[in-house]
C-alpha cells in the first residue's frame, strides 16, 4: 500500500471514527483545511470539532475504507460509515479526497449524503440531537 494512502486510511478509520486526536498530529498538517460538503474546518481544532460531531451523533461509530486511488499528491478514499443513534442503526458512504504533503494531509474534500443520513435517523431524532451536536462542534 502506498504510504500516503496508508495515512489517509488511518486518518479516516482511527482519527475520525475513534477520535484519536493524538494520532491526528501524525496524520494531519497543523494548517490542515477540511471541506465537508459546505462546512470548512481548520487545523487540529477543526479535526477535534469534526470528530466530536460524528462521535456525538453515533454511539458506536465505525468508518471502513473500501477503496483507494492515489495519483500525484492526492489520495481518493471511498468509505462506509456505520453507527447507531439512540439504538437506531444508520450507515452511509462517502468519498474523501486528501491532498498530501510530506506524509501528512494538508487538505480534505469530503462528499457525503447528509439527507440520506437524516432519513435514516429521522428528522425528530436529529432535531432532538441538535443541542448535543452544536456543543460538540463548538467545543
Amino acid at each position: 500500500m502506498n504510504a500516503d494512502a496508508s495515512v489517509a486510511r488511518k486518518a479516516l478509520e482511527q482519527v475520525c471514527a475513534r477520535g484519536d486526536l493524538e494520532l491526528a498530529q501524525e496524520c494531519y498538517a497543523a494548517d490542515f483545511v477540511d471541506h465537508v460538503n459546505a462546512l470548512d474546518l481548520h487545523g487540529h481544532e477543526g479535526i477535534r470539532r469534526s470528530t466530536g460531531l460524528y462521535r456525538a451523533l453515533f454511539d458506536d461509530l465505525q468508518i471502513r475504507v473500501v477503496d483507494q486511488i492515489t495519483e500525484g499528491d492526492r489520495v481518493v478514499s471511498r468509505w462506509v460509515m456505520t453507527g447507531s443513534n439512540r439504538g437506531r442503526p444508520a450507515d452511509m458512504s462517502g468519498i474523501t479526497i486528501s491532498r498530501m504533503d510530506a506524509g501528512r494531509i494538508v487538505e480534505d474534500w469530503t462528499a457525503l449524503d447528509s439527507l440520506e443520513l437524516l432519513r435514516q435517523l429521522g428528522l425528530v431524532r436529529t432535531l432532538l440531537a441538535a443541542p448535543r451536536l452544536l456543543r460538540a462542534t463548538r467545543g
